[in-house]
C-alpha cells in the first residue's frame, strides 16, 4: 500500500488507500500532455508546489519535482524516470528536524535545500530552496541615495528564529530585489526569486520559487517558529 500522504485526509475514516499507479512515462522539461497533468497534480496532493496544473512541463513543476526528489532519496534531475515515478506511488514523507516543535512551524533544512511549513501538526507545504552560498562577498551598490560597499559572509545560520515583518511584491534591499519577502532572523527572508537554483546560491536569505513566494505569505504568520538545520555539502 503507498504511504499516507502528509496533510491530505482521508475521504472516509478507517478506509483503506486506494493504490496509486504512476504513468511510468520518462518525462523531460519542456514535455506536455496527460502525463505531466498527472505528475502535476500528484505533487501537488503530496504538499509540492508544482505552479499551475496546466500539463506543461515548465519551472513551477521542475522546482517540485526537485523538492520530490530530494525528500526521496533521488538525486535531484530534471528528468522523471521510473525511480521517481515509483517514488510517486509511495511517497516518503519530508524529514521531521523539530520533532518537539510547535504544530505550526517552518522548517529549512540546509542539507537537502528544503522548506517544510508544517499546520496545526499536518505538512501543508514542501519547497525546493537555495540558501546563502557560504562564499563572502563585497559588493557596491547605491543604498539610502549613495554608493556603499557592502561586505559579508553569504551565510545562512541555523537556530530557531521567529518570522517577523514582510512586504508584499517586490521590495529593495542592498543586495537586491526580494519578491514577498518574510523576515525571520535579522535581515534573513524567506522570498522569491528569479533564480533558484540547485546549489546554495544566495548572500543568506532563503530562496523560493516564484509560484511558491506568492502563496506563502498567505500560510506562514507572524511570529512563527522557523528552525534551520544542517548543512549543505558540495
Amino acid at each position: 500500500m503507498p504511504a499516507a500522504v502528509p496533510g491530505v485526509v482521508p475521504v472516509a475514516a478507517g478506509a483503506a488507500a486506494a493504490p496509486v499507479t504512476a504513468p511510468d512515462k520518462k518525462l523531460k522539461l519542456g514535455a506536455k500532455g496527460k502525463e505531466v497533468l498527472w505528475l502535476q497534480k500528484r505533487l501537488k496532493e503530496l504538499g509540492y508546489r508544482p505552479g499551475k496544473i496546466d500539463g506543461r512541463y515548465g519551472g513551477g513543476t521542475l522546482a517540485a519535482v526537485w523538492a520530490f526528489q530530494k525528500v526521496n532519496g533521488i538525486k535531484p534531475t530534471s528528468t522523471v524516470g521510473k525511480a521517481t515515478w515509483s517514488a510517486l506511488e509511495t511517497p516518503e514523507a519530508p524529514k521531521i528536524l523539530a520533532r518537539n516543535g510547535k504544530p505550526t512551524r517552518a522548517e529549512v533544512n540546509l542539507t537537502s535545500q528544503i522548506l517544510v511549513l508544517y499546520v496545526r501538526g499536518e505538512v501543508k507545504l514542501i519547497s525546493h530552496i537555495s540558501s546563502g552560498s557560504g562564499v563572502p562577498y563585497c559588493e557596491t551598490s547605491v543604498w539610502q541615495g549613495k554608493e556603499q560597499r557592502f561586505c559579508g559572509s553569504a551565510t545562512t545560520p541555523t537556530g530557531t528564529y521567529k518570522t517577523t515583518w514582510r512586504r508584499d511584491g517586490w521590495h529593495k534591499s542592498y543586495l537586491g530585489q526580494l519578491y514577498n519577502p518574510i523576515f525571520f532572523n535579522g535581515g534573513i527572508a524567506f522570498h522569491g526569486a528569479l533564480s533558484v537554483p540547485l546549489q546554495p546560491a544566495s548572500h543568506g536569505c532563503v530562496r523560493l520559487p516564484m509560484n511558491v513566494a506568492e502563496e506563502l505569505p498567505g500560510l506562514l504568520g507572524t511570529g512563527v517558529p522557523v528552525h534551520v538545520r544542517g548543512k549543505f555539502r558540495r
